[in-house]
Parts: structure tokens; C-alpha cells; sequence
């Protein structure tokens, strides 16, 4: 059936308000999503963070790196603080330590939209089953519990495996936003990436 267009675009039957995300926990089969709490998870994500030897992983987060497990802390509360990000810990599930973060920001629901994002993965993290898995378990809440209809993510265009990522897991290039940022004294171009779920 051809949906019928407006001056105003395509009409959207029915809408109402999507609820915002609830720091409940998320279990999948190789990691368990926690709310991002300070006291349990901060001294894990700390270590996990610097096994590598080296700040690779801080290269392309608008902060960091955090040298002292105090400056971490005092680094994610700050993020935390804000009303529109809900950040959890990536938790693995054989070992119960904390190995990333991951999060909603620019919570929109009015609109049904939000954001994946603060994304940061150790190296017991990265090019894993689990870390595949945490952002299936992120995007399935988003679409099939809360009901929202745009999935965004947006990353530095320079940051490459960040861009990779995105389209493997079926999020479509939209374009590259120039200037967006000014990051630890270096210029931003964001590129945008979304995955929308159609309301007719």
C-alpha cells in the first residue's frame, strides 16, 4: 500500500511520547549491560582501560585519558550528571569485569530519538563476540522496548574502526558534519550514521 505524502511529509498515524530508557540491567549471552555506578565499576573499567600500555583507546573520546583512578571517577560522574546520558558498563560474563562503556545520550522522546555513543572498549573488549552483542542489546531496547523510531550514532569521521563498525552493524551513512568540535585542541568533522525504524 503507497503511503499518501503531505506538503508536511509522510504523516506518522498515531504517535505518542516514547518512554526514556530505564538504568535496569541488560543480560545478553557473552556480557551483561550494568548501569555505569562508580563504587562497583569504576576500579575495573580503570584497569581495563590502561592494560594495553598505551591511550589508544582514549584517542578519539572528547576526554581523557585519565591517569589516576580519581581522575576517572571524577571523569564519568561528570558525564553521568547529565540528565540526557544513561551510561552502562560492559560487564563480561565469564569473568564479571567490567571491560567498556557504552551509552545513550541526546535522549529524545518526544521525537523517538536517541543515540548511541561514549562508546570506549578495552582491549578485552574490542573485536569480540560481547562487544557485537552490547550494542545488539542497546539497539534492541531501544526499537522493541521503548518503541522509538531513529537510532543514532555519530563518531570523529577520522576515527575509521568507529566508521566500519557502524555499518556493519546496519546503521547508513548520512553525511559528514564539518567543524562540529574543538576536542584537546584539534578540529572535529562528525560523521552521522542512523538506523530508523518507519511508523505508518
Amino acid at each position: 500500500m503507497k503511503i499518501a505524502h503531505s506538503i508536511l511529509g509522510v504523516p506518522v498515524q498515531d504517535w505518542e511520547n516514547r518512554p526514556r530508557p530505564q538504568p535496569n540491567v541488560i543480560q545478553g549471552q557473552y556480557c551483561i549491560l550494568e548501569p555505569l555506578n562508580l563504587e562497583k565499576h569504576s576500579e575495573s573499567l580503570f584497569l581495563a582501560f590502561n592494560a594495553s600500555g598505551n591511550n589508544d583507546s582514549w584517542a578519539y573520546l572528547p576526554y581523557g585519558p585519565c591517569n589516576t583512578l580519581e581522575e576517572f571517577q571524577q571523569c564519568m560522574q561528570n558525564i553521568i550528571s547529565d540528565k540526557d546520558t544513561l551510561l552502562y558498563s560492559i560487564i563480561d560474563i565469564n569473568t564479571r569485569k567490567s571491560i567498556g562503556v557504552c551509552g545513550y545520550l541526546k535522549i529524545n522522546p518526544d521525537h523517538g530519538v536517541i543515540e548511541i555513543g561514549h562508546l570506549h572498549y578495552s582491549k578485552f573488549l574490542q573485536k569480540t563476540v560481547a562487544s557485537t552483542e552490547a550494542m545488539y542489546l542497546m539497539m534492541k531496547y531501544v526499537f522493541d522496548d521503548l518503541g522509538y523510531r531513529r537510532y543514532e550514532w555519530k563518531c570523529n569521521n577520522l576515527n575509521e574502526p568507529s566508521r566500519k563498525a557502524a555499518l556493519r552493524l546496519g546503521f547508513t551513512f548520512e553525511g559528514m558534519f564539518r567543524q562540529t568540535n574543538v576536542f584537546k585542541g584539534h578540529n572535529r568533522d562528525t560523521a552521522w550514521f542512523s538506523i530508523i525504524r518507519e511508523f505508518n
